[in-house]
């Protein structure tokens, strides 16, 4: 956690894991726009950037308060590589309200089999661990904003 001496007492917070180093940060709702740092490794929490995400650090990622949109793909796939800077945009748009992963379903399997991907790309949202929406497909990105503001859970 971040030092709780940066955290007012009684404000509304939010744990966000820091997509470097895999520490849980309780950040002030209030200011998560602020795109805070890391309490363990000081680097930025939001980056608005797709994070990498593997057996590793997909459940800390998808179980934590923050939604996360995760993006199974393969490098191999033409309308991933279609989705591919589309994705990208949103993230740098949506972030901080909204973490934003990539799963490569070549290097990560067992992530894939998981969630039963059958085609790709394919497009889940968590909030806490549970799975909110899925679409598969390639998306324009005004039909990703539009889908995105469909489901993406109100704070």
């Amino acid at each position: 956690m971040t030092d709780t001496q940066t955290v007012p007492p009684g404000a509304d917070t939010i744990i966000v894991p820091c997509p470097h180093c895999g520490a849980q940060n309780r950040v002030p709702t209030a200011r998560l726009d602020q795109h805070g740092k890391c309490g363990r490794c000081h680097q930025d929490l939001f980056a608005g950037h797709p994070i990498v995400l593997n057996r590793g650090n997909f459940d800390r990622h998808a179980g934590a308060e923050l939604p996360l949109l995760v993006d199974f793909w393969a490098a191999w796939c033409g309308p991933c590589k279609v989705m591919a800077p589309v994705f990208e945009a949103a993230a740098a748009d949506y972030e901080p309200r909204l973490r934003f992963g990539k799963v490569d379903v070549d290097a990560e399997p067992e992530l894939a089999a998981r969630f039963q991907t059958r085609s790709i790309p394919t497009l889940i949202l968590f909030k806490g661990g549970l799975e909110i929406a899925r679409v598969s497909g390639a998306l324009p990105g005004q039909a990703l904003r539009q889908w995105i503001d469909r489901h993406l859970p109100r704070r």
